[in-house]
């Protein structure tokens, strides 16, 4: 089986971080594996840690570099760019931001991450309205404050219409606030399609959990109210670990929560990987096998690196893992994802065990 679309050069390069891992990996959706240099990475962090040096400065220049990192993954000005640990976190800051009795538009059936944040301000009569995606963009009406989405489903791959979600929000005055943890890393962003970014680095940038980080625009920013705000968010953090008060970062460090450390060492790696690599060769070479295996089993190939069918049984997916294959079922539907590491013959074994 050829793959569709020729890889361009560089690509090798970034196979080659992943070489002997990831055989029958169909998992990128749910959990990354680390390239080789994000494992040296954590490994020789680990042992400074055990050797008593690895200080607070030490981890000051990694943050830097994993913001810098995911700036130029994201397309923004680093000045733009929180980091923090989990994405709930961050759509919490915008949640708790939302004007009272404001509309927020959700997608039914999106991450609840990006959903829950939401209803927990019902009590001042914020109004969460749940659309398909397919109407997401028809749905926003002058009431909207907030659209918030995924850009890629958790549960069913389906690829939102950014630019047109976009323009309607723009057209009735509403922010867009888009979660792109699974897409970063296999998808080329497009900054202009939303005021902030959310993305949790543990799936498709291949980063260890508890690296997130939140792009946010000026305008924007200007809107939110840092409820999170620690000595980390702070113009001077390390002048700023005692109360009474400190003066909040004027970037957007001040949305920044105090950072996972050691989980910080080894994303640098991962996250500099990606920064480097031209991502649409990724995304020709993901979706490719994609649509290889959608196309196999008689569904619409529709360019997306995650394939899911209606599993409501689980025997589908009882059937890749009893094969050895890691793949996941969500929303009563088997789930599998393709990944730099992953080739044709993924897609073979995968045929092979569903008997097709």
């Amino acid at each position: 089986m050829a793959l569709a679309t020729p890889l361009r050069s560089g690509f090798a390069a970034l196979r080659d971080e992943f070489e002997d891992i990831g055989a029958g990996y169909l998992a990128a959706c749910t959990n990354g594996l680390p390239p080789a240099r994000a494992v040296e990475a954590a490994t020789a962090d680990l042992d400074l840690w055990r050797s008593g040096n690895a200080t607070p400065a030490h981890y000051d220049v990694l943050v830097s570099r994993a913001r810098t990192a995911f700036a130029a993954i994201a397309g923004v000005d680093i000045d733009r760019i929180a980091l923090g640990s989990q994405t709930s976190v961050f759509a919490g800051i915008v949640a708790a931001s939302v004007p009272d009795g404001a509309e927020v538009l959700c997608v039914d059936g999106d991450f609840s991450s990006i959903v829950f944040p939401f209803q927990q301000q019902a009590y001042r009569g914020v109004r969460v309205r749940h659309v398909s995606l397919s109407a997401l963009a028809d749905s926003v009406h002058d009431d909207t404050w907030l659209v918030a989405y995924s850009l890629v489903q958790s549960a069913t791959g389906e690829i939102a219409d950014a630019p047109a979600i976009r323009a309607a929000a723009d057209a009735h005055g509403a922010y867009v606030l888009c979660d792109t943890t699974q897409a970063a890393g296999w998808m080329p962003l497009q900054p202009q399609t939303a005021d902030a970014f959310v993305c949790h680095t543990y799936k498709w940038l291949c980063s260890p959990r508890g690296v997130c980080f939140f792009a946010v625009q000026p305008g924007f920013a200007e809107k939110l109210v840092p409820v999170n705000a620690g000595w980390c968010a702070a113009e001077d953090p390390w002048a700023s670990c005692y109360g009474p008060s400190a003066l909040l970062a004027d970037s957007a460090r001040r949305f920044d929560v105090s950072p996972a450390w050691q989980a910080v060492a080894g994303a640098v790696p991962a996250l500099e990987l990606f920064a480097g690599a031209d991502i649409r060769s990724v995304h020709d070479h993901d979706v490719a096998l994609g649509d290889a295996l959608a196309s196999s089993l008689g569904l619409e190939a529709r360019g997306r690196a995650i394939v899911t069918w209606a599993d409501p049984d689980s025997d589908d997916l009882l059937r890749l893992t009893s094969a050895g294959i890691v793949a996941s079922g969500r929303a009563g539907r088997a789930r599998v994802a393709f990944h730099v590491w992953n080739d044709e013959r993924d897609v073979e074994r995968a045929l092979r065990a569903l008997g097709r």
